[in-house]
């Protein structure tokens, strides 16, 4: 018997039917027209928005049993409308049919609308109950309700999310939400719930990922404060201390006392490993906060947290693994014009920098006379260089700078005496106690002299930068108010670096109503300033030096450092600055201050990535007229995203290619200054067309910027940007036609290029993710070299050593080995430059005697003779070598052997050569690892010392030793911490002999 077969239902081509079914009275009509209309709204939601009113009816009557059903159904036929805001509120309406898990469309819509309507409506609670507390409020009375639908969808998403450990979305929205409640429960669920992401493994992993988070993307700076007050809550409450951690986060909410104690407690602790933590603790400490804050720590301590001990092993680092190529320095000596003294300022500068802390300055002293061409200012910047090449020389800067300071009852050069306090201050940078009183002396002796009042100013500044020192702050303001131009510029300077990012108020001086103006316009926008500042503005409207009212601009800039968001009312006044009444001989004020309000965001925003401050900085960059502001505004974009510095090259991107030159110049330096040190690609293809560019100072500013950026790039293939560079920067110093300035820019590049004997680069931020507060003072002044060059030997404040120095508990290096997992080429020096002539051989025709064929044969037969004997040597050697290699390399694959010193052992076997490049390397303490090769970086199989930071591949690494019984072979104790552990005699590198530039 046959089976009948039904027909397939015919597909729906209207919902006008369904629609009907609405009108029924039935109650279970109308549910089963919802439910099938539910499933049509995305063919037929044109027809049925016509019946939006009876949907939207349904849900409002109480009394019907699917009130959710019809109000899914309205808001889904609203988001096909694409009126989002009436969706979502039907969506909440629908409450648990609302899938968050369905993952359509249509979902994930209206997710993203209702997670941004949340933390909206968190945000305006949490800024109300802040503000009130601030004024002495209740933070609870100013809370506005939020629709508790909207919570309750919002909590079953991340319910969701936590369940299935997606952990980085509910962190993304907790803080959009300032939700600190659900930012602790996720790193507590880690350690019961670990996620699948590295640093979703454990709690103390979430916390050491979220101390990053907050200090690089959560701009708004009293959150940030919260949180990281919320981070030290939860490292305290941990059942294992994790001491690192938590200093880490109560140095950054500037919590000296708290550091203190913590060091207190790890250094009385009878545990070695408390006292590694401890010393590690303080090694960070000294890279990543101010003077005074160190002041504060513990004094057993002194040693490493007055910076002593960085500063020697950094010394020590530099002077041992020089490896600044001279012939490079020579050749541009002879390709550059020999009468140009811009030429020649240039080269003396370079040197300097590829010498920096090296303390080498043979080049100087074997081109004496050379250097005697040097004059007046010319010669103040060569003396200031000697403190670029012995930075950090602080045992021996007294006695090395003699022949040149300033001495009682004799009157040397006054170029030489000011560049040499300035030389002396470079020596000491930010660590300049030890020296304090005697610059102090010199400025008060200085008299009248501006030129060693202007070098003494210096050196106070980059010496004593944040120590906020009374005395010295007084003193730089009589400078200041004598009203010199050249003293008074850099009295300015060095009063902003003494109040570096203090913005707390000076006690005014005695009859200062010149400050009565600026506090009125300061107050008139909101803020009480600090009088430093008030000062500071007020003697700007009184000078009629524009050099001092631009000092006074950068200075201002100097103590908003890191302030933020506290720095924009300032910013305010100083871009809204009116012009003042004219008087006889004064320079325009507003576009000097303006300028100085583009340092200010700078400054205040440095490595941030703030968005307000960049909307700040592009709106100027396009908008005012003065080519100045224009070119720092762009700068200071750099300085924004110093953080971030794949972002810089696609913001400047168009302003790269601006009609203005100033712009352009701006930005090759803004991407010079963000993406230093990184080789980024983009960096380059953005700099690359203004290599060519028609504007001398634009194709310089791309020189300097393009060496920054290849600053440490370990690619020296024939074909590869770095050697491109390099060759360009050679063509252009020899090239008799290019500009002056253009040749000024390669010669410094090139100095940039290689500097620190090719073992330092630009770094403004730290490996733990900190601003580095001398690299971006160091970096802002340097880019001030455009009015002043002196002020170019501030870069130096910038380098950073790319080394790994390993130190055990008594603060000594042992013979400690680590793997590279890269081939030793990957990461090698750049080759050294050749000065190897190729000659041509001649032939020459010689005439033959009949008597010589004889003699000749006789001479064949013993060289016969010679070599079959030779051979047998050769063979015997060859087997002994074969044996040792063997040896070498089965000790290098155990890692009891650097990779250096196999290498040395190969090329025993010339035949062999290629052998040498190996899978990795193995290094030895201290060695160069640069930036880019810490991810390659392991320890050894069976190493005897581990890191007390787990994963801590650069910088200093504190060593537990695993074997503590064990006698431990140690390097030679380096000279700073000799003298000051053991009281020996000093046995720093020994300072060269002293030289007198001659006149």
């Amino acid at each position: 018997m046959a089976t009948a077969v039904l027909p397939a239902p015919a597909p729906l081509t209207s919902s006008v039917g369904l629609l009907a079914m609405l009108e029924e009275s039935e109650t279970q009509i109308k549910v089963h027209a919802l439910q099938k209309l539910e499933r049509v709204v995305p063919d037929f939601w044109a027809e049925i928005s016509e019946s939006l009113p009876d949907i939207e009816a349904l849900y409002e009557d109480e009394a019907f049993p699917q009130r959710r059903l019809a109000a899914l159904v309205a808001s889904k036929v609203y988001y096909y409308l694409g009126e989002y805001a009436d969706a979502l509120v039907f969506a909440l309406g629908a409450e648990t049919l609302f899938n968050v898990d369905e993952g359509s469309e249509y979902v994930d819509t209206l997710l993203a609308k209702a997670i941004d309507e949340y933390c909206k409506q968190h945000q305006q609670r949490y800024e109300a109950a802040t503000g009130s507390q601030e004024e002495g409020g209740s933070s609870t009375a100013a809370e506005a309700p939020i629709d508790r639908r909207l919570i309750d969808l919002v909590d079953r998403m991340v319910e969701s999310s936590l369940e299935r450990r997606a952990y980085q979305m509910v962190m993304g929205l907790a803080l959009e939400a300032r939700r600190t409640d659900l930012i602790e429960r996720i790193i507590l669920l880690c350690d019961a719930k670990p996620g699948e992401l590295e640093h979703d493994a454990s709690t103390i992993k979430m916390l050491e990922y979220c101390f990053g988070l907050f200090s690089s993307a959560v701009v708004p700076r009293s959150f940030r404060a919260t949180l990281i007050a919320l981070l030290v809550t939860i490292y305290r409450g941990l059942p294992a201390p994790e001491y690192l951690g938590l200093a880490r986060c109560l140095a950054q909410a500037g919590d000296a006392a708290g550091v203190a104690a913590i060091l207190s407690q790890l250094i009385e602790s009878e545990s070695a490993e408390a006292r590694l933590a401890a010393f590690q603790i303080s090694f960070d400490l000294v890279d990543n906060c101010t003077q005074a804050f160190l002041k504060l720590a513990h004094a057993n301590l002194q040693l490493i947290l007055s910076g002593e001990a960085s500063i020697g092993l950094s010394l020590e680092f530099l002077v041992r693994s020089n490896k600044t190529d001279t012939l490079i320095l020579t050749g541009m000596k002879k390709a550059a014009d020999q009468r140009n003294s811009l030429c020649h300022s240039a080269i003396v500068l370079a040197h300097s920098l590829m010498n920096a802390g090296t303390t080498a300055d043979s080049f100087l002293r074997d081109n004496l006379e050379w250097l005697s061409r040097a004059t007046n200012w010319a010669k103040f910047s060569a003396t200031a260089t000697l403190g670029v090449i012995h930075r950090g020389h602080v045992k021996q800067a007294l006695s090395l700078l003699a022949p040149y300071l300033p001495q009682a009852g004799m009157s040397a050069s006054p170029y030489s005496e000011g560049g040499a306090l300035f030389a002396l201050g470079i020596i000491h940078a930010n660590h300049g106690h030890s020296i304090r009183a005697y610059l102090l002396d010199a400025l008060r002796s200085a008299g009248t002299n501006e030129v060693v009042q202007h070098g003494c100013a210096l050196g106070i500044g980059i010496s004593m930068m944040g120590s906020e020192d009374e005395d010295l702050y007084e003193e730089l303001k009589g400078v200041l108010f004598n009203d010199s131009a050249v003293a008074g510029e850099a009295a300015a300077l060095a009063m902003g670096l003494l109040m570096l990012g203090s913005a707390s108020p000076k006690a005014r001086p005695r009859g200062a109503a010149r400050a009565a103006r600026p506090r009125d316009r300061l107050a008139s926008h909101g803020v009480h300033a600090p009088q430093a500042i008030e000062e500071m503005l007020g003697y700007a409207h009184d000078t009629a030096h524009e050099k001092i009212i631009r000092g006074l601009a950068i200075g201002i800039a100097l103590c908003m450092y890191g302030r933020e968001e506290e720095a924009d009312p300032l910013v305010t006044t100083l871009l809204h600055e009116q012009e003042r009444e004219p008087l006889a001989h004064t320079p325009p004020l507003d576009p000097i201050l303006r300028y100085g309000a583009m340092y200010t965001i700078a400054f205040a925003f440095a490595a941030t990535g703030s968005n307000a401050a960049l909307r700040k900085c592009l709106h100027v960059a396009v908008s005012d007229v003065s080519d100045d502001v224009r070119r720092a505004a762009v700068i200071a974009i750099g300085f924004v995203l110093a953080n971030t510095p794949a972002q810089c090259p696609r913001v400047v991107k168009l302003l790269a290619e601006s009609y203005n030159p100033h712009v352009r110049y701006g930005s090759a330096f803004a991407v010079g200054i963000s993406c230093a040190g990184s080789g980024s690609k983009e960096a380059l293809e953005l700099l690359t067309p203004m290599l060519s560019d028609p504007v001398d100072y634009v194709r310089q500013g791309a020189l300097l910027a393009s060496s920054m950026v290849l600053m440490q790039s370990a690619d020296h293939k024939a074909d590869s940007k770095l050697s491109k560079h390099r060759e360009d920067l050679r063509k252009v110093v020899g090239d008799k036609h290019e500009d002056t300035m253009t040749k000024f820019g390669a010669i410094v590049a090139t100095g940039l290029l290689d500097a620190g004997g090719r073992n330092v680069t630009i770094g403004l931020t730290s490996r733990t993710g900190n601003k580095i507060m001398p690299a971006i003072v160091g970096m802002g002044i340097f880019s001030h070299f455009w009015f002043w060059h002196p002020l170019l030997l501030f870069v130096s404040l910038a380098f950073t050593p790319t080394a790994a120095i390993g130190l055990n508990a008594d603060l000594r290096m042992p013979q400690w080995r680590f793997k590279s997992g890269a081939p030793p080429s990957a990461f090698a020096y750049p080759p050294p430059t050749s000065n190897e002539k190729k000659e041509v051989a001649s032939t020459v025709a010689t005439a033959s005697l009949s008597t010589t064929a004889k003699a000749a044969k006789i001479d064949k037969a013993k060289k016969a003779e010679a070599e079959a004997a030779e051979k047998a040597k050769a063979a015997e050697r060859a087997e002994e070598e074969r044996a040792l290699v063997g040896e070498v390399r089965e000790a290098h694959a155990r890692g009891d052997i650097s990779t250096a010193a196999v290498a040395a052992v190969l090329k025993l076997q010339p035949d062999k050569a290629d052998e040498a490049e190996f899978d990795f390397e193995v290094l030895e303490n201290p060695s160069r690892v640069l930036r880019s090769q810490e991810r390659f970086c392991s320890l050894l199989p069976a190493s005897r010392y581990e890191p007390v930071a787990k994963g801590r591949t650069s910088g200093v690494i504190m060593l537990k030793d695993t074997a503590p019984d064990a006698e431990e072979e140690l390097l030679p104790l380096p000279a700073a911490l000799a003298a000051a552990s053991e009281g020996a005699e000093e046995e720093e590198p020994a300072p060269p002999e002293p030289f007198e530039l001659p006149a």
